[in-house]
């Protein structure tokens, strides 16, 4: 606690008072639906009252609800989003913030196989215990807005969104997704030629639709995924330890190929990556998603091998007189006809791995390669590999060049297979070292270059009719020269792969598709949506030997027979069908949820367009055609700045392009907030001890008399260093606990928790509540006689009026406090001692106060005599005329040091500056009487005498 409460003045501001105070306003704000925000249309409209046109969307990234409940750390950016839509709700804007709840995942369906609950419980009581929470934290969102992705009324419009995908095509000549039937329209107008050259009505029904198919944005595919038999599932790379095995269970993974649902996400990125330049992102996040997504640009070239031809992918194509060898990725699909019969003569051991022939040699090494996450692969720096026993020719010189197999290729990008130039790729330089295989320069290393592989620009070298030139050059040339002679043509390539939409799990949304007897998908229609998940005995998936690499996954719904198996009339009789076991990946629901933000309970659409552009419509009249719409201001963690963000703008082109929303991006601004961290001890066994219990004495930290080690890091219930929202409010109240979490520092900057610090932000509390409330009596202590105020006094509250506006707008939130602060010591100073303040001073430091600290700031509106709450405002405005300077203190350096001050008027020239400085007593002492050798006056900041 922060003080003993038994001895305290009866009506101080403690904890106890704080608690009652901010219970009574969570209530009142409920009841009276003070953070209701009107829509335009719908069931949110209020009638007979037009919305304002000035609106301000305000969304937190989704939390999800683990059991674990919320520490210290987790509400900065949800205090951070509520005092900035504060603000702008008290100036007069129509504000838009609420929470919801991303609920599917793994955690909630592992507990159940635990334990044999069901997740939807385990689920909803940890969204219980998180709306408890922030509640208390006095958070001004509107409720009627909250989701929840476990919802079906929710999910049913996810699946609803993946039939659009699934109905969709690319059109790359138009740019945009189009619906499937158009393309189908095209076809059968023969507008668009097929594949073979047949005619549309030439074409069985069966292979009309595997063309149809073929364009879907939503389709299914044999993708290469991460397989782990031990746990019967498969998972993200994420979930993959480095040496291959589960990051739970620890048991062995591998790469295989399995049918798969997969969104067409690569049709998308050029926009993806161009419309970056839109978006007042973070630059860090922007370079993030452009790597992830890698646009490059370069070029194809073919590799005759015998009977085939491996085609390779190339940034550096005036490379190509140094390749001396390719590699294939262990999955590439001409592996096993590359593979020859028995070794050729005079092959060393290091290219066959000791095996008697190349099968048994690719083999073994698909084998081990299938083990290794891709991470793995790609930065494990023993680079490894095997001979296919066959050879491709170089198209520029004719040269007959090994092919191997290697791990450090992949099949995701590019093409699965790579011309390897030793002296210009140092992965390639490492394995050539290792097999022994030529290296030869094709780029002039610069002057003092002592490395292996050169990768930097330089003029081309042993490259025939490129030498001379500079890189660019070079590029031109052989692009033209490979496409002149039919060996390659010039490309752009990507390292973003399709997205990977299923999981073999239970606690998802189920897909909205059935499949029939030739096992073709068909659509669900939406009379018949959402397809809820079925009642099942057992969450778990069916678990297989460790080692069982070709075990078939069996996921939890497939044991729901009577589910899956269904009987439906799709528009031509009664069919059985079968439904899909998989579900959808967690992802899916934090796709769109801004959209169903704004329209919450429509029961008839995902999102009403006059809703949508209203609270995320482009800008028209204020940025002009090239503002891309979106939430106002999205704060979140950057550790979503690739996947979650990548998927959202994805599902949001398509449905822009559909004609469904009028903006084409979903986040216009993003802020990414810091963390905090805290301090970890650690004793002499190496185990966690309370930090609590922690005693700091002359520099060193004590539990329970033994010295113990200090760290800094996560806050963690396995680091014992966990603090709760819950135990601060209790112990200082929530607005305490605001203002300290914003007062720390610059939100997008991480720093650690003190908890011992926070008395200093209650204090701060008392003080201010001393300026309005008599402590002994609870007697308001303001006076009512107009002009008690001093210039003095109304000069040092429109300044910090001015400043905190901006600081508020800006989401300096630290400064922001350090200014109410500094102008509350100031009052105390002047009117503390006094038997009253000026009201004209109390109610806007009141006011000022709301968004950071709203309960106090209500109570202590309402006991100035005022009704109603305070949310909607207002907001105090400067009086310019306070903020004129009279006067201007310059500091004067001499030789770099400052020596001394001296004011003048604010309207001094720069010789009157000059005079007033030089004839300051101790300039004049150190001058001697003499004139300086220079005097520099920068106006407004200071002057510099040199001697």
């Amino acid at each position: 606690m922060t003080e003993a409460t038994d001895t305290a003045p009866g009506h101080r501001y403690t904890a106890a008072l704080a608690g009652q105070i901010e219970l009574r306003w969570q209530d009142y704000w409920a009841d009276h639906g003070t953070y209701h925000a009107p829509n335009p249309a719908g069931p949110l409209a209020e009638e007979g009252k037009p919305v304002p046109s000035d609106k301000l969307f305000v969304q937190d990234m989704f939390p999800y609800p683990s059991g674990a409940g919320l520490h210290v750390g987790h509400p900065l950016g949800f205090i951070g989003t509520d005092v900035f839509a504060r603000y702008h709700r008290m100036i007069g804007r129509n504000v838009l913030h609420t929470m919801g709840f991303d609920a599917f995942g793994l955690p909630a369906e592992q507990y159940a196989v635990q334990t044999g609950q069901h997740p939807r419980k385990t689920t909803e009581e940890n969204i219980q215990t998180y709306l408890r929470q922030i509640r208390r934290l006095g958070l001004g969102h509107d409720e009627r807005r909250r989701i929840s992705t476990i919802d079906p009324e929710y999910y049913r419009w996810t699946q609803w969104i993946f039939l659009q995908i699934f109905n969709s095509w690319y059109d790359e000549r138009a740019g945009k997704a189009r619906p499937i039937l158009e393309l189908e329209t095209e076809y059968a107008q023969d507008k668009r030629p097929t594949p073979d050259g047949r005619g549309w009505c030439e074409l069985t029904r069966a292979e009309q639709r595997d063309i149809i198919d073929s364009h879907r944005l939503a389709y299914i595919s044999e993708a290469p995924v991460n397989w782990c038999p031990g746990l019967g599932t498969v998972l993200s790379n994420e979930e993959v330890t480095p040496d291959g095995r589960s990051e739970r269970g620890n048991f062995p993974v591998f790469r295989r190929n399995l049918r798969q649902w997969m969104m067409r996400i690569t049709a998308y990125a050029d926009r993806l990556v161009d419309d970056l330049d839109r978006l007042d992102w973070p630059e860090k996040v922007k370079s993030m998603q452009r790597n992830w997504i890698g646009r490059s640009h370069g070029a194809r070239v073919a590799f005759a091998a015998g009977e085939q031809e491996i085609e390779a992918f190339t940034t550096r194509p005036d490379t190509l007189f140094g390749a001396t060898y390719l590699v294939l990725a262990p999955e590439h699909p001409l592996v096993d006809e590359l593979t020859a019969a028995q070794w050729p003569n005079a092959v060393t051991e290091s290219w066959t791995g000791g095996a008697a022939t190349p099968a048994e040699a690719i083999a073994g090494y698909r084998r081990a390669a299938s083990r290794k996450s891709e991470l793995d692969r790609q930065e494990n720096k023993d680079k490894t590999g095997v001979f296919t026993g066959s050879y491709a020719v170089n198209p520029v010189n004719g040269k007959q060049i090994p092919i191997f197999v290697a791990d450090y290729v992949l099949m995701g990008y590019g093409t699965g297979a790579i011309m390897a130039v030793p002296g210009q790729d140092q992965r390639d330089w490492d394995f050539a070292e290792k097999f022994e295989l030529e290296i030869i320069r094709t780029v002039q290393p610069t002057d003092g270059f002592d490395g292996k592989a050169f990768t930097g620009d330089g003029v081309a070298i042993n490259s025939a009719f490129l030498d001379g030139m500079g890189v660019d050059e070079a590029k031109k040339t052989i692009i033209e020269w490979l496409e002149e002679h039919r060996h390659g043509h010039g490309t752009v390539q990507y390292k973003l792969r399709d997205w990977l939409f299923s999981r073999q799990r239970y606690w998802g949304e189920p897909f909205p598709v059935v499949y029939d007897e030739d096992g073709r998908a068909h659509a669900i229609p939406d009379s018949m949506l959402p397809v809820e998940l079925p009642e099942v005995d057992d969450y778990s998936p069916r678990t297989f030997e460790p080692e069982d690499a070709d075990s078939e996954p069996s996921p939890p719904l497939s044991r729901a027979a009577d589910w899956v198996e269904v009987t439906l009339d799709l528009g031509d009789g009664p069919k059985t069908y079968r439904r899909d076991t998989n579900t959808m990946p967690n992802w899916a629901g934090s796709c769109w949820y801004q959209l169903r933000y704004a329209d919450p309970v429509n029961t008839e659409r995902f999102v009403d367009p006059e809703n949508e552009r209203y609270w995320l419509g482009p800008r028209q009249a204020e940025h002009g055609a090239t503002d891309p719409g979106g939430v106002d201001l999205y704060i979140g963690g950057v550790e979503h700045a690739v996947l979650h963000l990548l998927y959202s703008r994805f599902w949001q082109k398509v449905l822009h392009d559909l004609g469904y929303v009028s903006s084409d991006e979903p986040y216009r601004r993003l802020f990414n907030q810091g963390y905090i961290q805290a301090f970890a001890y650690v004793d002499s066994r190496g185990f966690y001890v309370p930090a609590e219990q922690v005693v700091e004495t002359d520099g060193k930290f004590f539990f329970e008399g033994e010295e113990v080690k200090q760290e800094y890091g996560k806050m963690g219930k396995s680091l014992k260093n966990v603090v709760t929202p819950d135990e601060i409010s209790e112990n200082y109240g929530a607005d305490t606990f605001r203002f300290y979490e914003m007062a720390m520092g610059p939100l997008d900057v991480s720093r650690p928790w003190a908890t011992k610090d926070v008395v200093g932000a209650h204090r701060f509390l008392q003080r201010l509540w001393r300026l309005v409330v008599h402590e002994e009596t609870g007697a308001v202590r303001v006076s009512e006689v107009e002009g008690t105020a001093t210039e003095e006094d109304l000069k040092q509250l429109h300044r910090t009026i001015a400043g905190v506006r901006e600081d508020y707008a800006e989401m300096r939130f630290n400064t922001a406090g350090a200014k109410l602060i500094e102008l509350n010591n100031y009052l105390t100073k002047s009117y503390g001692s006094a038997e009253v303040t000026p009201r004209e001073l109390a109610e806007p430091l009141v006011l000022m106060l709301a968004p950071l600290c709203p309960h106090v700031a209500e109570e202590l509106w309402r006991r100035l005599g005022r009704s109603g709450s305070l949310a909607h405002g207002p907001f105090p405005i400067v009086e310019p005329r306070y903020l004129v300077q009279e006067t201007v203190e310059y500091p004067i350096q001499v030789n770099g040091k400052v020596r001394a001050r001296v004011t003048v008027p604010a309207d001094a020239g720069t010789e009157d500056v000059q005079a007033a400085a030089l004839a300051d007593e101790k300039i004049v002492a150190l001058t001697g009487g003499n004139a300086p050798r220079k005097v520099i006056v920068v106006p407004g900041r200071l002057v510099n005498v040199v001697l």
